[in-house]
Formats: C-alpha cells, structure tokens, sequence
C-alpha cells in the first residue's frame, strides 16, 4: 500500500485560500487584529507562569500561533501557550531545566505527527468527559495557587511546588501580605471582571493591564516611596531581538528521561487542541479535519522549541474570540501572530512596566474560566463512578502532577471502556429449544429443536480479552452435564482479538480431547478471516464452520444422534 495515500493531511488554510475574496480578508483582518491584542497579555502572563521570561511566552505564541494557523486542520483554531500546560512546564523546568524542556517539548510534537500521520486524531472520543473535567478543574486550581504569592505581594522566594507545603508556607506567611501589591492586584481583577460586563467585545486582560500599569506609573512618579514589583524589575529589560534557532544533544539517557513528560504534554495538547476544535466546529458548522490538526499542532511543538518556546496547543478562549469577532478562516490567525510580532518588536519597553500582580489577576480570572465548576457541581449529579473518577483525576492532578494524572486518567479511561464494553457483552446458553430471529428486530421466527446432548452458547457482542475470560467462566459454570456438541454462536461478534483466538482455540483442543465436537456458526468475513489467519480452521472440519444457525443445529443434532447411536 503506498504510504503517502494514506497520510491526512490536508491544511485548511490551502482550502479556504481556494475560494478567499476581499470580504472575508476584511473579516479575518478584524478578527485578527482583536485576537492578537486579548492574546498579548495571556502570552506573557502564561511564559511567566510557566517559569520562563516574557520574551518566551510571547515568542511561542507568535511562532506556534503562525504555525497552527498555517498547517492545522480548522479554520478558526488560533494556536499558542495556554494555562493547562503552565503546571507540567513549571515542573520540567524545575527539575530537568529550559534544555529539557526543549527536549520534551520536540518528543512531544513529534508524538502529536506521529499521531496525525497514524489517524489517531478521534483519539478525544476515548477519553471519558469526567476525566477532562477533573484535569482542568486540577489545573486551574494549580494555576491559582501559583499565583497567590505575587497577587498578595508576600515575597515569597524557593516557593515550593507541591500544593500542599506551598499552602502551607502561604497560610504562615500572610502577615507578610504587601498591601501595595494586593490592592493593585483587586485593582486590577476587579477591572478584568467588571469590563465585559460594559462589552463582551472589551478584552478584559488587556483593559486592566493598560490601566493598572498608567495608574501605576503615574502613582510612583507622583507619590513618594510609592514601589510595586514589574515584570523589568523581575527579568530586567528584556530584548526585542528574535533569537536564532539553537540545537540541543539528544541521546537515549536523556530520551528515557523525559519520554514521560513529553508524552503528558502530546496527550494534553491533543485533548486541549481537539477539545478546542470540536467546541469551534460546533459554533461555525465548519468541520475540523483533526489528524492534519494533530500534525499541525506537533510541527508548531517541535519548532519553538529551537527558539526557546514552550509548548503550544489550541487555545479555546481565543478561537472563540476569533470567531465571535468574524475569523472564518485560518488568516485571521496568522494575522494574529503578526500583531504579536509587531508588539514584541515595538511594545517591549511598554511591557517591562506591567506589575506582576496585574498579571497575577489576570491568571486568576483565567484559572477561574478553567475550573469549569458549574460542569464539575452537573457531574456530581452523575452515577457514582464518573464522580470517582473525576475526584481521582483532579486529586491526582492537585496532589502529585500532571504526568501521573494524565496517566492515570488514561488507565482509568481504558478501564471504563473496557468495563462498559465487557458489560454489554452478553454470553447467552439456550436449551432445547431456539428462535433464530431472537435478538433482531424480526418477529419470532424458525425455531429449532436443539437435541439432547448439543449446547448453544452465543457471544453478543466483539470477543475480546475481557469477554473471553467471562466466555470462559460461563462455560465451566455449565459444565455439570457433559455434552456432546458445542455450537458457539457468533453472529453478532464483530471482531475478535489475540486473546478470544487463543480462547477458543484452548476451548477447540480440550473439547476434542473430551470427545466433543465444537461447531462455530454466523462467523462474519472478518471474524472469518482472523480465525483462517490465526490457523484455528484447521482445527475443526471445514463443514463444522456454518454461516447460519439453522445449518450449525442440523449439523450437531446429526451429530448428536451418530454419537448416541453408537453409545
């Protein structure tokens, strides 16, 4: 099979520049210029939050915002550095430095292409919603924490990073509080707040940030020890050069190292990414083509890194700005990197002026926006195993980190699925009597008599490892009368896997060394096909594999009858 026939990858961009007119570059050249201004401050906030300058997080969002916009597979997605990844870059950062997470940030873009490319992108659908919630709501409320110490001004230094022990330090130290630095933080939340209440089209973020910082400003140069913490003071002036793209050694010490972490950023760029699709396709009626969004997402993720970049996925916040302003395509998002580009060149003495607790009001609101908590307050009226396991989820994510919640919350989702899938799968034992039409939408039909000595097992549903020890539970519960022939009924088994063919194969060979006689009946091409493959037909004779019931039951009851006859 040629492989290139095969790879998903069709950009949006090519589409739409296909039939692009004057009125939607109109359109998209608002909707960009309105996205880059609300994505100027989150681009800095989220940098240093993360643990790294200004100048990085607005790098990425510039680099991987044009990236996205240009290779991904939605038409309105706007790309770049987003809350949800604060948590796990902080804590690359802290233990492994900025050159791991340079290192775990191109793994895990090559993880998202390598997911593109193997069609992978439906991946979202597999994850139950509870799971998703329970991460953000983690997140957000880690994103909070991290934000007390500049909100409140206490001075904090060496905070620590678990949870627990940093509120701990918080709790003992507000005595500490700079009530400068707190006032200008409600100050500033207060704004962010209040100013979509006036316009829903006012970007909050930016509105307090502008304000905050001239009163500030005005304030220390007319009021006498007037002092409140910038982001000059804290990283100095920083420069408005591009870097130049670096490279960094890569070996398979340093590759087994960070493998998890980078597999913990791919998996949540691909949730918050497709997420942030599916919620934009939903309001635009367009539709995302989600591998080619996957390959997108990881080419962005595997080039910021060389320029210093944090990892970068589809923010839905800012999509849904592109298109409550008129961005229909994906131009609107590369203007948006232009206007973030033209800021970082131009803005950057601005920029050093704004207090860190504006900043820290802004990510407060945003942690807020994240929580989710009237979607979490709705779950909690949900069965009780969904509570659990957003409970697990969140806690895992709170208490210890990301990477172990994302995998476990994975293990979690293939333990629900598999349960959900094995409950629905039903092994049914009939007697001396059977309808074929039992189980269809058919009114009664044939009904066979079914022999002494003959059992029908039907399997309802795939055959699968979980199934097949449940097949093999029930066939030694039954087992207190020996029979002669078993048929297995497998009309309704869609597919079958490693463990069902071994199953039945073990079930084939130790009913021949007992004298009976297996006959498997309603074997579909596919099933068929596994079981020819796998080399089970050559087990059992070629008339004792039927496509239908009636012919299976009038072959074991002859069969039946032979053996008694001889008996």
């Amino acid at each position: 099979m040629n492989f290139s026939s095969t790879l998903d990858f069709k950009p949006a961009l090519l589409t739409e520049l296909g039939r692009y007119n004057i009125h939607r570059f109109k359109a998209d050249l608002i909707a960009g210029i309105v996205v880059g201004i609300v994505a100027l401050p989150l681009a800095i906030a989220f940098g240093i939050a993360s643990g790294v300058s200004p100048t990085v997080g607005l790098l990425t969002a510039i680099i991987g915002g044009f990236l996205v916009s240009a290779l991904g597979g939605s038409t309105v997605q706007i790309g770049g550095p987003t809350g949800a990844f604060i948590v796990i870059v902080y804590n690359i950062i802290q233990t492994f430095g900025l050159m791991g997470l340079a290192v775990a940030t191109l793994m895990a873009g090559i993880i998202l292409v390598a997911m593109g490319v193997f069609r992978l992108g439906t991946i979202i659908k597999f994850i139950p919603y509870p799971i998703v919630v329970g991460f953000t709501a983690g997140i957000a409320l880690t994103i909070f924490s991290t934000q007390i110490n500049d909100f409140l001004g206490l001075g904090l230094k060496d905070v620590p990073s678990e949870f627990i022990p940093k509120w701990q330090l918080y709790l003992s130290s507000l005595d500490q509080i700079d009530w400068t630095t707190a006032i200008v933080g409600l100050v500033s939340l207060a704004i962010v707040i209040g100013a979509p209440r006036i316009s829903k089209k006012l970007p909050g973020a930016l509105i307090s940030i502008v304000l905050v910082t001239a009163g500030c400003f005005l304030v220390s140069m007319f009021v006498p020890g007037f002092s409140i913490e910038t982001i000059g003071e804290r990283f100095g002036n920083m420069s408005t050069d591009i870097p130049e793209p670096k490279g960094f050694d890569l070996n398979m010490a340093t590759i087994n190292m960070l493998l998890p972490s980078a597999f913990t950023i791919a998996m949540l760029g691909a949730i918050e990414s497709l997420l942030s699709a599916t919620v934009a396709d939903g309001v635009t009626g367009s539709r995302t083509n989600s591998n080619t969004e996957l390959i997108g997402q990881g080419v962005a993720n595997i080039v910021v890194p060389f320029f210093g970049g944090i990892p970068v996925t589809g923010a839905i916040a800012r999509t849904m700005t592109n298109i409550s302003n008129g961005g229909r395509t994906p131009v609107a998002g590369i203007i948006h990197a232009v206007v973030l580009l033209l800021s970082f060149l131009f803005l950057m003495p601005l920029i050093n002026l704004i207090p860190m607790a504006c900043l820290a009001a802004v990510l407060v609101v945003v942690a807020y926006n994240m929580s989710g908590w009237r979607t979490v307050a709705h779950i909690f009226k949900a069965p009780g195993s969904d509570i659990s396991v957003l409970l697990v989820t969140m806690f895992l994510t709170v208490i210890f980190d990301l990477t172990i919640a994302i995998e476990m919350g994975l293990l979690l989702a293939m333990v629900l699925f598999l349960k959900r899938v094995t409950g629905n799968t039903q092994i049914k034992v009939y007697g001396e009597q059977l309808d074929v039409a039992e189980g269809t939408d058919l009114p009664s039909g044939e009904v066979l008599n079914v022999a002494d000595g003959v059992s029908v097992y039907e399997i309802d549903g795939p055959f699968f490892f979980g199934v097949a020890t449940k097949f093999d539970e029930m066939m030694r519960n039954t087992l207190h009368a020996k029979p002669k022939v078993r048929i297995i009924r497998m009309r309704k088994v869609s597919f079958i896997d490693a463990t069902g063919l071994h199953n039945l194969e073990l079930l084939i060979s130790s009913s021949k060394s007992e004298g009976i006689d297996v006959v498997l009946s309603g074997v579909n091409e596919s099933v068929r096909n596994s079981l020819d493959h796998d080399g089970i037909n050559r087990l059992l004779p070629e008339s004792h594999i039927c496509d239908h019931i009636t012919k299976a039951v009038q072959l074991a009851n002859q069969i039946a009858a032979n053996k008694t006859s001889k008996d």
